[in-house]
């Protein structure tokens, strides 16, 4: 109940991640990025870099692992979205492994929405 979620949230919120300094540089300049007036794409393929750095941190290999696919994943889906100038980027210069991580993805994230669904019918 709620006090095994008390629990899981407190060992989460004391794992020794949240003090590192890179996650909290990331998290500032995430910040930062966001009430910023102008929406310049070059951040945001920075903040996406920075999400790379951050899996580094990450001690359990398959979830570092899984992670930066689906790091790798979203940023392949903003780049055919925003391409450099923002009108779309070339699916033909998309490499093999970028292609591969938009499609795992893609999946881990219907996957999620079918689950959904699921547990809104019941």
């Amino acid at each position: 109940g709620d006090a095994e979620a008390c629990e899981t949230l407190r060992s989460i919120l004391t794992h020794p991640l949240m003090d590192d300094p890179n996650i909290d540089a990331a998290s500032r300049r995430l910040k930062d990025h966001a009430l910023r007036d102008t929406n310049n794409l070059w951040e945001a393929r920075m903040r996406t870099r920075d999400l790379m750095r951050i899996m580094n941190c990450v001690q359990c290999n398959k979830c570092r692992f899984h992670g930066k696919i689906s790091t790798l994943g979203l940023s392949t889906a903003l780049q055919l979205t925003l391409g450099r100038q923002g009108m779309g980027g070339d699916v033909a210069k998309i490499h093999r492994v970028e292609l591969a991580a938009l499609v795992t993805t893609m999946g881990k994230f219907a996957s999620g929405i079918e689950l959904c669904y699921e547990m809104q019918a019941l």
